[in-house]
């Protein structure tokens, strides 16, 4: 099984959090490219220094994950936030990482609109970006279902944009992550292993450790291997009191699951 851990999770400064990702069982680890990963910040002895202290943990880079407080739904500072993209996934390439990952933004609800037009034009454009620089976009799931993100991606060219599938960010939207990777199938090259539960009392839904919300893992993961999946599941873990506790737990709930 390939698990791998998001740094951030950890909350450890960088050297240190790949050598506790390591000591976790992990094989790859997940990067952020909004902290000590700026690509402006990154030359090239940077980011040979950080290949090296990787590879001397023997650990492989399976995404970057690069979130933005807009969406490419959002017209405002979408120019910069398309090229800060494309920086990213330039980097990624560099990091031997094959995706970069972040959420699209709200879906437009209309079709025929000019809003429409330019969020289709604004993905087609990172689709082709990808291509080019040999790292693809991943949207994350939870602001949509995975029906209406399917027929989204219907329109790109296949394999353009793929899909990380995060249960936790479904549950909390009120989606459902079983539903949802049916959906979307070969499409997903990654999964975030996170879990999650709606909490009707309060009207939300929250994050919960693996494990204890109500994403079934044990059906995700088989529908996965049904899809011929060959991506990472990667642990993250956003809320936590305990972060390397809690992920040690979930690399072992995951290892559980999929061997039994």
């Amino acid at each position: 099984m390939k698990i791998a851990v998001s740094l951030a999770s950890l909350r450890q400064p960088l050297r240190t959090a790949v050598q506790t990702a390591r000591r976790l069982g992990a094989t790859a680890v997940e990067l952020d490219a909004q902290g000590e990963l700026r690509p402006s910040d990154m030359t090239e002895t940077a980011l040979r220094q950080l290949r090296k202290v990787l590879s001397d943990a023997d650990l492989k880079v399976c995404s970057i994950h690069f979130p933005t407080r807009r969406g490419f739904n959002n017209v405002d500072g979408l120019d910069r936030r398309i090229a800060a993209t494309k920086d990213v996934m330039r980097m990624a390439y560099q990091l031997r990482a094959p995706l970069v990952v972040n959420r699209i933004g709200q879906v437009p609800e209309d079709w025929a609109g000019p809003g429409w037009e330019l969020f289709l034009e604004t993905l087609h454009d990172l689709a082709a970006h990808g291509d080019r620089v040999g790292a693809t976009f991943a949207a994350r799931t939870g602001s949509e279902d995975g029906d209406t993100l399917a027929k989204l991606l219907a329109e790109l060219p296949t394999g353009g944009i793929a899909v990380d599938v995060d249960p936790a960010s479904l549950i909390i939207n009120n989606f459902s992550a079983t539903e949802s990777l049916a959906a979307l199938g070969p499409q997903v090259r990654q999964l975030r292993a996170r879990d999650g539960v709606r909490d009707f009392a309060q009207g939300r839904g929250v994050e919960t450790a693996l494990g204890r919300g109500t994403a079934d893992f044990p059906v995700l993961l088989g529908m996965l291997e049904d899809f011929s999946f060959q991506g990472y599941h990667v642990i993250d873990r956003q809320e936590s009191t305990d972060p390397v506790a809690e992920i040690a737990a979930a690399v072992q709930f995951l290892q559980a699951v999929f061997s039994g």
